[in-house]
């Protein structure tokens, strides 16, 4: 009888080891990935701003902005940013107006319809992001860094959701849009507010 429970160690013994020998596959888990998200455009806003005559700002925006945000807000340096703006709905509260923005003399958005921005680097700065990438206007691309805001996130009606907000300056001539530079300032702020939803 005392063979009984000896026996049974024994044979409860290799089935203990095979499952320690599981611990560590199943209790370390993967790399945290960062959560892809859709840019919301009918919640974002893309917003320009222009000197008129050297007397006033003049403020006009694209209506249509959409794209890809990989967010990861424990390590920001896995996330990334991907936005596309059609050029031709540049809106200037100007029937006439957008058609001249849209022509040749500045965004010719027959020929060059996208403005993107497709970030490189991104990186904590303070309590903003850095983020460095590559911005394409009327087919010139050139480098641009900017201070982001993160605005929030959180669960909505919407699905969860997360908001970030930038402003830059740009000089147009750089990227070939030259059109009135005797009236309309050769320097634009660019305001990209926007909203995406987590896939």
């Amino acid at each position: 009888m005392k063979l009984l429970p000896t026996l049974l160690l024994a044979l409860a013994l290799p089935a203990a080891a095979a499952a320690l020998t599981l611990v560590p596959a199943t209790a370390v888990s993967a790399p945290a990935q960062a959560a892809n998200f859709a840019i919301d455009g009918g919640h974002s806003s893309v917003l320009f701003r222009i000197k008129h005559f050297g007397v006033s700002n003049f403020y006009g925006r694209f209506n249509s902005v959409k794209g890809e945000i990989a967010w990861d807000a424990k390590n920001v340096e896995k996330s990334s940013i991907s936005i596309e703006i059609d050029a031709a709905s540049v809106d200037s509260n100007s029937k006439d107006r957008d058609n001249h923005l849209r022509n040749a003399d500045f965004l010719n958005a027959k020929e060059f319809p996208t403005l993107t921005f497709k970030s490189k680097s991104v990186k904590k700065k303070g309590e903003q992001l850095e983020v460095t990438g590559d911005f394409t206007m009327h087919g010139v691309t050139k480098p641009i860094t900017t201070l982001v805001d993160f605005t929030g996130e959180g669960e909505t009606v919407y699905g969860y959701r997360a908001g970030f907000e930038t402003s830059f300056e740009i000089k147009r001539s750089d990227y070939g849009v030259s059109g009135l530079l005797e009236g309309l300032s050769d320097n634009v702020r660019i305001t990209v507010a926007l909203e995406a939803t987590k896939k």
